[in-house]
């Protein structure tokens, strides 16, 4: 099916590099970015089940939480068109913002988005933290939404670039992993400041933290060398690239750096030119990979554990704790993920994440199926309920070593320079739109769909696991500028690839 693919890699072509200090060390301060994002994902879902938080902004939830006298189904609590705008409104706003940054991202470089995202965060987590109405709630929300469009642009393209191709994929899931450890910190807050009555405040006040440390960074670091070309910065780009292969002998990765620029340059549309035949994988896969990583329900565990447990009759404590268990999880097994991207490769690993999320996702829909039924009405013993946090727990793990770092991977590194911003503009703009769907809609499907959401959700990783094994070829240890070789060979995609695009030699860059 893909195996194609490999004959591109046999030809591909292989610079001397050393896995440098300063390249480490760029990489780490740049990932922080997802420490943002990870921190909202973490800690919306607490705050949104803590009572004071309720009381002040979202009176008639709590209410109806409270009313003993409501028979109403376990399964519709929490169904709340303002709370859930709440949640979303950030996802939409991320949406917007990924347009501009792209631009941003293009025109003045990686590292000035990075700065833009942590200011616009750091606004937004002041803003919440301070909310004295809804409307105030909501415009820092807004905010913190162009923070992780801005940041989810540009971090992953920084990542790709600045990596040596042979750990390209470990560094740049750095950013999945400050992702995971976002979660895990905000899960840890929330269980710390749920008992107090002003909690909700510190909560989502110490956004603020990750949004400065990214602002101080970005400040330090240097900009890749594909970026400062793309500006006309020829001298300091060489230099870049001496600085983070750590050799002075780069003439030959330089030019073919300079070549790819040159030709971007003569893409006056990249928006328009990314919907060309030639760049039919690439926008395949930048529009589909983020919109199945949204289907695998993963988001539904994130940013709505809290609910989701309390809704199962967890109590309050413990559903706090079980988020922070769930979170332990995805940090822990995003450097699974880590250590074996390179090794193994990408599609081995949404495979094998595919089959174990579908397999727990059933699982999952099942237990809640035979203990709530339709009526939501029920409740689980201390076993059964261990029992139901064992099978969340291995489709998060799952999730963290497959579809969640490879959702940031994948589309960051498979497209040419002319194209990469429109690319990862957007991966990121699809991201956020059915993340933000997912986000406005979750409670409510819950509320209709009761157990079957789980079953929808199990039916999408189905889908998406087939589309990995036919259409996504291997792309490990492929430079960024060789990608089209892969899909030159591949026996899907081979067909939209100009036949220009010489498989044994240089791959030129074709304009339009």
């Amino acid at each position: 099916m893909a195996g194609g693919a490999f004959a591109a890699v046999e030809n591909r072509r292989q610079y001397e590099s050393k896995v440098t200090t300063f390249v480490l060390v760029s990489c780490f301060v740049a990932a922080m970015g997802g420490l943002l994002f990870g921190y909202d994902l973490g800690i919306t879902g607490g705050v949104t089940s803590m009572e004071p938080f309720l009381i002040k902004f979202f009176p008639s939830v709590y209410e109806k939480m409270k009313d003993e006298s409501d028979h109403e189904s376990q399964y519709c609590k929490f169904d709340n068109e303002l709370l859930t705008l709440f949640t979303s409104s950030l996802y939409l706003a991320a949406l917007v913002a990924s347009f501009f940054a792209s631009t941003t991202t293009r025109m003045m470089g990686r590292k000035a988005s990075m700065f833009a995202g942590g200011l616009f965060f750091l606004v937004g987590a002041l803003l919440n933290g301070f909310a004295i109405n809804i409307e105030m709630l909501i415009v820092g929300r807004l905010l913190l939404g162009f923070g992780v469009g801005y940041c989810n642009q540009s971090v992953p393209v920084y990542l790709s670039e600045m990596a040596p191709t042979s750990i390209r994929g470990a560094l740049n899931m750095g950013f999945q992993m400050m992702i995971t450890i976002g979660i895990l910190v905000a899960n840890l807050i929330n269980y710390g400041t749920g008992k107090l009555e002003y909690g909700w405040r510190i909560s989502l006040g110490v956004g603020a933290v990750p949004a400065i440390m990214l602002c101080v960074g970005s400040l330090f670091l240097g900009d890749t060398p594909n970026s400062l070309l793309e500006r006309g910065k020829e001298e300091e780009a060489k230099k870049m690239l001496q600085k983070i292969r750590g050799m002075d002998n780069v003439d030959e990765e330089f030019q073919d750096l300079v070549n790819a620029t040159k030709a971007a340059k003569d893409v006056e549309h990249p928006w328009k030119n990314i919907t060309k035949p030639k760049y039919r994988p690439q926008l395949t896969f930048c529009s589909l990979i983020p919109f199945f990583q949204q289907f695998t329900g993963i988001n539904v565990i994130m940013f709505y554990a809290p609910v989701l447990f309390k809704t199962l009759g967890f109590g309050n404590d413990t559903s706090l704790m079980s988020s922070v268990i769930t979170g332990g999880v995805n940090v822990v097994a995003t450097f699974v993920s880590i250590f074996s991207v390179d090794k193994f490769g990408r599609r081995i690993l949404f495979l094998e994440g595919g089959i174990q999320m579908l397999i727990c996702q059933l699982a999952v829909g099942i237990m809640i199926a035979l203990k709530f039924g339709v009526s939501g009405e029920g409740y689980f013993t201390n076993g059964e309920a261990s029992l139901l946090l064992f099978f969340i727990c291995a489709y998060v793990a799952a999730y963290a070593w497959s579809w969640g770092p490879l959702g940031w991977l994948v589309p960051s590194e498979i497209c040419s320079l002319e194209v990469r911003s429109a690319g990862q503009g957007t991966n990121v703009a699809v991201n956020m739109l059915f993340t933000f769907v997912i986000a406005q809609v979750f409670l409510t499907m819950l509320c209709h769909l009761k157990f079957g959401l789980f079953f929808f959700f199990a039916g999408f990783v189905l889908i998406m696991t087939v589309f990995v094994v036919l259409l996504l070829p291997e792309t490990r240890n492929v430079r960024i500028e060789e990608m089209n070789r892969v899909w030159k060979s591949h026996w899907f995609w081979g067909k939209y690839i100009p036949d220009d695009i010489a498989i044994g030699g240089h791959p030129h860059i074709t304009t339009v």
